[in-house]
């Protein structure tokens, strides 16, 4: 079984239904997605929230090893994205070698906005938070105190971990930065970290058209399903 959690924010819930879809509609094997709602995490992700935090899952991520009780891999993946192949190939990528394996972007924002009006913030090692496969035996550090007590440049820093020899590279078209990176055709993962064309400012930014395809796909499926009667 695939294990995948999903970030969520409400204002985002359709990207997080669009992206799941997109999961499921492509995998070749059995997959377990589970959103990380606050609501559902109540008594576990206590921290409050801080001033730069732009979404409810920049710390919930991190409880991801926790939730999958510290044993085999999971992935974790912010709501914004799409996926456009079988997340099995991800999913072969895993490394025992590696507690956590990302994509590592040389990523500097130069605007201060993003989507929302929310804070963009600048840091090493900016969005290689946004997809992780987990090691998850050797992410034990990671335990719902630390994850509530600590900075969030240790977060997503990886000051958890040893030295940075345990985070693994994934290849960078399984997190295409959208607006930032050259556009590509054979991207497997699209990231709208801007935003995406679920917002109006966005409608038209690089994969709009191919995340409107996949939401109506996911729209006409749910369309002809068979009603249950009462």
């Amino acid at each position: 079984m695939i294990r995948v959690y999903i970030g969520f924010d409400p204002r985002e819930a359709v990207a997080y239904s669009v992206l799941a879809y997109s999961i499921n509609a492509r995998a070749s094997q059995p997959v377990s997605i589970a959103p990380l709602m606050l609501s559902q995490l109540q008594g576990v992700l206590t921290r409050a929230r801080h001033p730069l935090q732009s979404t409810d899952f920049s710390f919930s991520r991190f409880l991801t090893p926790h939730l999958s009780d510290y044993a085999g891999w999971s992935v974790f993946m912010d709501c914004d994205m799409l996926v456009l192949e079988d997340i099995a190939r991800l999913w072969a990528l895993r490394d025992d070698r590696y507690a956590v394996m990302v994509v590592k972007h040389d990523h500097v924002p130069k605007e201060t906005q993003k989507f929302l009006g929310e804070p963009q913030s600048k840091y090493e090692k900016k969005n290689w938070s946004s997809v992780m496969l987990f090691n998850n035996a050797k992410c034990k550090a990671l335990t719902p105190d630390y994850v509530n007590t600590a900075s969030g440049l240790e977060l997503h820093q990886f000051k958890w971990l040893a030295d940075d020899s345990l985070i693994g590279e994934l290849p960078d078209r399984w997190n295409h930065l959208v607006g930032y990176n050259p556009p590509r055709p054979d991207a497997a993962l699209v990231h709208y970290t801007l935003g995406g064309p679920y917002f109006s400012e966005y409608a038209r930014c690089e994969y709009a058209q191919e995340w409107c395809r996949e939401r109506d796909a996911m729209l006409s499926t749910i369309a002809t399903m068979p009603s249950k009667k009462s």
